[in-house]
């Protein structure tokens, strides 16, 4: 049976040329981030159970590895909504269709286009330029971070396709670029002509809705009660997910795919998207969940409660923000040591951007805490000014 590698590499030609050699043994990728924290970089490969880890010092055979299903390429981690870590299994024929589907939108031609791969390859957002440019052939430059110079200077050297989050758009000149994917949250107002707003996520291998309106080979409803909850909004296609890596299929009847968002198809046929049904902070194109975040801040020995919720940032679009509790007869925690402790357990992306100190969570009678009531400001408060008992930080 074929088995599942994860590539612990940084983002250079070296990670894609371990993809290819994995595709042409037959076995499938899991990439794993190589800006993981040691104890969540443990979890996922003991949660998604590869045979091998290909590391710059080689590949080291790890127990109790689990093999794939023939024809399947990767297996991306997404911590869903819950924040426990799943794999989502792609096929190649799904990578494939999401590759053909894409660059027919953006009329690639591999004689004249050249990719730049500036984002994450742990995240689909990312990932899915290199196999986009292997699948169609189409030449792509491999960034181990972004970095808004490079990315400008490599327009002038060829490149011609980006992907980028809004934060990375904010800080970069993209005119040199004849097309930009973003995607990674909802897009700002008053988008240049070149970019091209994109909706997907890990389990549908990427964008699937540019603009608006599905690629060729994808569809696009909202649910109505009967299937899929009313006002979801439910996808499908080839280029989705084959299941999950524990083997659950979330496809509901007819091959609907339930998002989990809310949305809307407008009277232009257009989709829009309103948000997440569920609780999640986007925070400069990162996925964040509050319970984890809670759950580490918790132990700071200074934190009697805390909750984790989000305001809008001009920035990031949303901020991580912790409400917090001092313990009695102790000075709150400093806002440095809450993002060095959050950060050295879940990334840098989970930390919170401000600390508000308060006498006390708004909680249910059940003894659950009242997000919505945690900051009265309707939308969230943005940048300084938030009050006297608030530390920010960027």
């Amino acid at each position: 049976m074929p088995e599942l590698v994860a590539l612990d590499l940084p983002a250079t030609p070296a990670f894609v040329a371990a993809l290819e050699a994995v595709w042409e043994a037959g076995d499938a990728v899991f990439p794993l981030d190589p800006r993981l924290p040691r104890p969540a970089a443990a979890r996922l490969l003991e949660v998604l159970r590869p045979a091998r880890v290909v590391d710059g010092g080689g590949t080291v055979a790890l127990p109790g590895g689990r093999p794939v299903e023939p024809g399947d390429a990767l297996v991306v981690a997404t911590s869903g909504t819950t924040g426990e870590p799943k794999g989502v299994v792609h096929t190649h024929a799904g990578v494939a269709a999401s590759a053909r589907a894409a660059s027919r939108a953006l009329a690639v031609d591999p004689a004249r286009d050249r990719w730049v791969a500036c984002l994450p390859l742990a995240h689909i957002g990312g990932l899915s330029v290199v196999t986009r440019a292997l699948v169609t052939g189409t030449p792509v430059t491999v960034l181990e971070r972004f970095d808004a110079d490079t990315v400008e200077r490599l327009a002038g050297r060829g490149a011609t396709l980006v992907s980028l989050v809004a934060t990375a758009l904010r800080r970069t000149d993209v005119t040199g670029y004849r097309r930009v994917l973003l995607g990674g949250a909802a897009p700002p107002s008053g988008l240049p002509g070149n970019v091209v707003a994109t909706y997907g996520m890990t389990e549908t291998g990427s964008g699937l809705v540019y603009d608006g309106h599905p690629l060729d080979g994808a569809e696009v409803t909202v649910g109505d009660g009967a299937v899929g909850a009313e006002g979801e909004v439910l996808v499908r296609g080839p280029m989705l997910l084959r299941c999950y890596r524990d083997g659950g299929d979330p496809r509901l009847a007819g091959g609907w795919f339930p998002t989990g968002d809310a949305g809307r198809i407008d009277d232009g046929g257009r989709l829009v998207v309103f948000g997440r049904m569920a609780e999640v902070i986007v925070t400069g194109g990162e996925k964040v969940w509050p319970t984890p975040v809670e759950a580490v801040i918790g132990r700071h020995p200074d934190v009697a409660e805390v909750a984790v919720w989000k305001r809008a940032d001009p920035e990031w679009g949303e901020r991580v923000v912790a409400w917090v509790v001092a313990r009695p007869g102790v000075a709150p925690p400093a806002l440095g040591d809450l993002r060095d402790l959050v950060g050295g357990h879940l990334g840098p992306w989970a930390a919170p951007r401000e600390v508000v100190v308060v006498a006390r969570l708004p909680r249910t009678a059940s003894g659950k805490v009242r997000r919505a009531d945690l900051d009265p400001a309707p939308g969230g408060r943005v940048g300084p000014g938030a009050g006297a008992g608030d530390q920010e930080g960027d």
